[in-house]
């Protein structure tokens, strides 16, 4: 069965960077979408980006468009979020998570928000 661990979270100032990696183990990538997802404490899980099995992408927050990029290293079988210019609001808990094929259209509440695996995620605190 596929696995995912995230890493790459940590403290860091207002308008600074980080790049998250999700690692996958147990299967390739090949034949999975992968979405990163983040949790403020006290708010609902939302997702923010994806990157598909034939490597198109979707966006699902306003918030982060122009400033998170998703991309994938085939070779290393990992999928990595660059986040650049972080905002205080940015903190919180990201996870990655993987489903078959295609990203969903949206990513609507429910059981594990339409995800069939989930990393333990990777706090993020931006902060000065």
């Amino acid at each position: 069965q596929l696995q995912l661990a995230e890493s790459g979270g940590g403290l860091v100032e207002p308008g600074g960077s980080l790049t998250l990696s999700c690692e996958a183990s147990g299967l390739t990538l090949d034949t999975y979408a992968v979405v990163w997802f983040r949790q403020v404490p006290g708010k609902e899980r939302e997702g923010i980006i994806c990157i598909s099995s034939s490597e198109r992408k979707a966006d699902y927050l306003d918030s982060v468009k122009g400033r998170f990029t998703i991309s994938k290293d085939k070779a290393k079988n990992t999928v990595y979020l660059q986040m650049n210019g972080l905002k205080p609001e940015d903190t919180g808990v990201y996870y990655c998570a993987a489903a078959v094929w295609a990203c969903p259209v949206t990513v609507a509440p429910g059981p594990y928000y339409g995800m069939d695996f989930w990393g333990k995620g990777t706090p993020v605190t931006v902060s000065s």
